[in-house]
């Protein structure tokens, strides 16, 4: 089972968008995808029409409840939705921080680190799926640190502009303290995403950041994929002359991801 996180400690990159595609991607190749959304927002949620009151996710990681207790199944009129199950999330997970404190004697006793939680609890979900795909808040919180530890590889959408670009800094500050103290198999990928080709400024920054990172094919900023998301209707479902489509597609060929 491969653990994906998308993250970036920056809002508005479209972290959203690619965990969508990502989890709907492998769901239509065939895979079983359990896609989890730990950004309170809740926007991964309602994209997969999972909208639930309350999440049990702060229950889940303390291990007060069972994986098969928060996991609902994707809706749906797609087949490929059979394949793709949901973590949901609401604005009841921004108190997952005060549920921690309260539950340290136990989650000492039980993961050893708070960061440790999210790793341990997916031991549950091996043999189940194949893909664990996490979105994450737009902040470097527990939530963020936790889907690092327990991932196999992250993948940060950044757009090509200088704030995005600087933002990055921080993130990969954690990056290298995970991989060093909790995680030296994690692996990572720049996505630039909503990149905007008629501007000579962000094709500039783009190849200014391809020289210091590991950076994927981009994924540029086009109608069709604000429609994508509205309609909950996957990039790879618009036809093979979708401008979009062809984006994914040398994006997961990239990845290594087909």
């Amino acid at each position: 089972m491969e653990v994906i996180t998308i993250a970036n400690n920056k809002g508005g990159v479209g972290k959203t968008m690619q965990c969508f595609q990502l989890a709907s991607h492998l769901a239509n190749l065939g895979h079983k995808v359990l896609a989890i959304d730990l950004d309170s927002q809740a926007n991964l949620t309602s994209t997969f029409n999972a909208t639930c009151q309350r999440t049990l996710i702060p229950e889940w990681l303390i291990g007060e409840v069972e994986l098969e207790e928060v996991v609902i199944q994707a809706q749906g009129k797609y087949e490929h939705l059979e394949n793709l199950f949901v973590i949901p999330s609401s604005r009841h997970l921004a108190n997952l921080a005060k549920l921690l404190i309260l539950s340290e004697n136990e989650v000492r006793k039980d993961a050893g680190r708070k960061e440790r939680l999210l790793k341990l609890r997916l031991k549950e979900a091996e043999g189940m799926f194949d893909y664990v795909v996490i979105d994450t808040p737009p902040v470097l919180g527990d939530e963020l640190i936790m889907a690092l530890v327990a991932s196999n590889r992250i993948l940060i959408p950044t757009q090509a502009q200088d704030y995005s670009i600087d933002g990055l800094e921080e993130l990969m500050d954690t990056f290298e303290i995970i991989k060093e103290t909790e995680n030296p198999n994690l692996e990572f990928a720049i996505i630039p995403s909503m990149v905007d080709t008629r501007r000579k400024i962000e094709m500039q920054r783009l190849e200014e950041l391809g020289d210091s990172f590991n950076v994927t094919p981009k994924i540029r900023n086009l109608v069709e994929m604000q429609e994508s998301i509205a309609l909950r209707k996957p990039v790879f479902m618009m036809g093979k002359r979708s401008k979009g489509a062809q984006d994914y597609r040398d994006l997961w060929e990239s990845l290594d991801i087909v």
